[in-house]
């Protein structure tokens, strides 16, 4: 008869993974080797069957093979044939061995045999994962639409999933979980986020990593550039003339006042630093915010503001910066 990993750990058939947890921490530091200098190969076997047996009923696909191992191999067959573990462990994994020139499933190492007997049903397992274990299912992609608020200051998400898993009697079940995504100041588009093996549990299938894929959802006032933050004013010829005052409400709430004294051009960008996205693994720096203009020209003008542009124009000859009439001219 093959190993009990039930009673190696001291627990029953129901313990909860939290149960299998707590005996394995106890047991493992019972046969801790440094306690037993004497007798350190005794206990160091020891220590590597319970580790053995925790690393097969911690995981529910493994568990459920173990104990239907147990049930229906040491039981027989409807006819009355025992089966064997090969015959159990191929319903749950693809691979093929020569041996001794004939084809068939599994196979064995020394090393495994030195510590357990040929029907060891963790022998079985050695077989099947050294010689390649199940492929694993192509990742399950979701999008994770996400504010720039939230990418600004961070948030955390919760994502309910349904999933099919085997339980401990060999049951596929489909069960309802939460998943926690903690996002930083600063992630951007495209970021990734990886559960390990939360998709469904198949037979000859490891389940696919779930991955969820950040994308920001558009702003009403700022766009993104990398780092930066950009937000466009359309103001009339006169303001662009007499300076402008940008009045902005940041997205983590706060109140700017930004005031442009200078003529503003088609062209002109004015830049705010570390008013940007924070940078992430950075959260000490931000990038900047940039602003930039629309001007909103006049259909036509009166003879006496057409005469002050050619003024204007004049001017323009000697102070570069009234650049604003270079490709615009009165009716």
């Amino acid at each position: 008869m093959g190993a009990d990993y039930y009673k190696i750990l001291g627990v029953d058939r129901n313990a909860s993974s939290d149960d299998l947890k707590k005996a394995y921490e106890k047991m493992a530091a019972k046969w801790n080797p440094d306690k037993y200098p004497d007798n350190r190969k005794e206990a160091e076997a020891k220590l590597n069957r319970v580790c053995e047996a925790y690393e097969v009923l911690s995981d529910p696909q493994k568990r459920a093979m173990f104990d239907s191992y147990r049930e229906e191999g040491l039981k027989g067959t409807p006819q009355g044939s025992p089966r064997s573990a090969d015959d159990i462990f191929s319903e749950y994994f693809d691979f093929t061995i020569l041996h001794g020139g004939g084809g068939r499933r599994g196979s064995s190492s020394s090393s495994s045999n030195e510590t357990f007997g040929d029907d060891d049903v963790f022998h079985s397992f050695n077989r099947v994962f050294v010689m390649g274990g199940p492929k694993k299912a192509p990742p399950i992609e979701n999008r994770l639409p996400c504010t720039l608020e939230e990418l600004y200051k961070g948030t955390t998400k919760k994502i309910k999933i349904s999933r099919e898993i085997v339980d401990i009697n060999g049951n596929t079940i489909k069960v309802e979980e939460i998943l926690t995504v903690d996002v930083k100041p600063g992630w951007k588009k495209g970021t990734r986020i990886t559960f390990e093996e939360k998709g469904n549990v198949q037979q000859n299938v490891k389940p696919a990593d779930v991955v969820f894929i950040v994308d920001e959802k558009p702003h009403s006032v700022f766009t993104r550039d990398g780092n930066d933050l950009i937000v466009t004013r359309t103001i009339t010829l006169g303001e662009a003339l007499e300076g402008y005052p940008v009045l902005l409400t940041t997205l983590d709430g706060r109140s700017l006042n930004i005031p442009i004294d200078n003529v503003i051009h088609p062209n002109y960008e004015e830049t705010v630093p570390r008013e940007g996205m924070p940078i992430q693994n950075e959260p000490s720096k931000r990038g900047n915010l940039k602003i930039k203009f629309n001007i909103k020209f006049p259909p036509s003008l009166t003879a006496e503001q057409k005469a002050g542009i050619k003024f204007l124009q004049l001017l323009n000859r000697c102070l570069p910066c009234f650049g604003l009439f270079r490709s615009w001219s009165p009716n």
